[in-house]
């Protein structure tokens, strides 16, 4: 993509100053010569060309400005309409009496299948580590009480749910 040319000739000085002139970003100018961006730089530097401060706020400004005009606006719920909806979906609180956890012996790892509720009931270190074995929900790999404990609800309600 980039050429190798050790020198900066007069033409290629002069096509420099023209791209500058047009208000061309240092990248761009890179393209278009076939250089890297940062010999352009550094060439500007030495050739003592800048922009003025503020030159640069009104293009980014007017840059920033097409992007956002570029992009649609989405209307966002207020929180009161987003409680509306949650309350309606979920309309009866979650209670911790209200789906129980049916612990027996459960079922060792090679017992286990998709059919059967994957919570470890020991410890992950010890030597005979058994799972539930219940019958897990559709989509999920724990039985409805596990399953309470793995999927926690967000916020208040997270403290009135407990294990």
């Amino acid at each position: 993509m980039f050429t190798n040319r050790a020198t900066w000739s007069s033409e290629r000085i002069d096509q420099l100053k023209r791209c500058f002139q047009a208000g061309l970003s240092s990248s761009q100018i890179a393209r278009e010569m076939g250089v890297t961006r940062n010999a352009v730089i550094g060439k500007m530097n030495r050739l003592g060309l800048s922009r003025p401060k503020d030159a640069l706020a009104k293009q980014h400004h007017e840059q920033k400005r097409a992007a956002k005009l570029a992009r649609p606006r989405r209307m966002r719920m207020n929180i009161f309409a987003q409680r509306a909806i949650l309350t309606t979906a979920y309309a009866e609180p979650l209670t911790c009496d209200a789906i129980p956890i049916h612990e027996g012996r459960g079922c060792t790892l090679l017992e286990l299948s998709h059919g059967k509720c994957r919570w470890p009931i020991d410890a992950p270190g010890a030597d005979d580590v058994y799972y539930c074995g219940n019958e897990p929900l559709p989509g999920l790999p724990y039985c409805a009480g596990h399953a309470r404990i793995a999927y926690r609800p967000v916020g208040r309600l997270r403290n009135s749910v407990r294990a």
